[in-house]
């Protein structure tokens, strides 16, 4: 069966024969279409109507197109291997994720194999590239900061690997995601300050660019408007996860013109970082200057004075991530879900003004 669109683009077809082995990116740009809608065309799923399936399937016959088998995997078994990629192990929030996925793979038979990141959007790119995916039957993916690995994500999930994001998500990628409800849970954390008496809020934030950075900033600003409360852009401070960013943003903090009375940080290390960083400056956690993290680190009831925080759902999202990622290997027609789960305020000393 012949189409307008490949009568259009003979000098490409002939280009593409010549040079390489046809992909389902040259069957897209020539239809052009999607390259998820080709590839769902090509595994036969519910959501391609009849007339696109055909002509995919006609023009892949024409081409003589092969699928990337390295990508697919065993395409007649199970390898009953889940690859996981993650920014940290030895971070108590990724530890916690992995014991939920953990029970819920051996529960079905399943070995994990996890890549660390560390965090840098190159290793992470490495990575991804470098995967042996013929051994795996899925992957589960927290990306890592500023990550421009999105594309090639994606790539693995048009050539059929089923992918969830957990926590860190792809936003502009259509598949299963699991997340904390970061929004709700920036929103209550900067209203519980609120509500103790601190009037000038800062926010140490996490990298620009990551979609759960985004959704506790819009807690922050909204729980501010919603009490009238002024918004200082240079309150708004972007950097790193860890311990010693929270103590440097801090630090600049202090040293504004107008100096905040209180904190929320994107996560407990950073949290702990500014507790430091007042402490240093003989300032009085709690009683003169509160601070509030995001995640119920161990570290929070360690440290004095111990620390409010809003508690993430680690385990279950670990659970919930892996359960998903079941489902999409073993149904051929699942539909893709996004999951929230709340979180919970832990009121301790460190925004106690009494």
């Amino acid at each position: 069966m012949k189409f307008a669109t490949l009568d259009n683009h003979k000098h490409i077809l002939k280009i593409l024969m010549g040079r390489h082995q046809v992909t389902i990116k040259d069957i897209a740009k020539i239809l052009n279409i999607s390259v998820s809608t080709v590839s769902r065309a090509l595994r036969d799923t519910y959501d391609v109507n009849a007339e696109t399936k055909e002509k995919v399937l006609s023009l892949a016959l024409e081409l003589n197109y092969k699928p990337n088998f390295n990508a697919t995997g065993l395409s007649q078994g199970s390898t009953h291997n889940i690859g996981i990629i993650i920014p940290f192990i030895t971070n108590y929030y990724f530890s916690t994720v992995l014991t939920g996925i953990q029970e819920v793979a051996y529960e079905n038979n399943y070995n994990i194999v996890i890549y660390i990141t560390n965090d840098y959007p190159e290793r992470e790119s490495s990575i991804v590239q470098n995967l042996s995916v013929s051994s795996l039957d899925g992957l589960l993916i927290s990306v890592s900061s500023n990550s421009d690995s999105c594309n090639q994500f994606q790539e693995l999930i048009d050539e059929g690997l089923p992918i969830v994001f957990f926590d860190r998500v792809a936003s502009n990628i259509e598949t299963s995601k699991v997340m904390q409800d970061d929004y709700n849970g920036a929103f209550e954390a900067v209203e519980h300050l609120i509500e103790n008496g601190y009037t000038r809020i800062a926010h140490i934030a996490g990298p620009k660019g990551l979609d759960f950075t985004g959704k506790r900033l819009n807690g922050y600003l909204d729980a501010l408007k919603k009490h009238d409360m002024a918004v200082r852009q240079e309150w708004i401070v972007h950097s790193g996860f860890s311990q010693e960013w929270g103590e440097t943003d801090t630090n600049y903090l202090l040293q504004s013109e107008h100096k905040p009375d209180a904190i929320f940080a994107v996560n407990d290390r950073k949290a702990i970082g500014a507790m430091i960083a007042l402490k240093k400056n003989n300032i009085n956690v709690g009683k003169e200057f509160g601070v509030i993290g995001f995640t119920n680190d161990p570290m929070c009831t360690i440290i004095s004075p111990s620390l409010t925080t809003i508690a993430e759902p680690a385990f279950n999202i670990g659970k919930t991530s892996c359960e998903l990622l079941l489902k999409h290997i073993k149904k051929k027609y699942f539909q893709y879900q996004e999951v929230t789960l709340p979180g919970k305020l832990i009121v301790r000393e460190s925004t106690q003004r009494n």
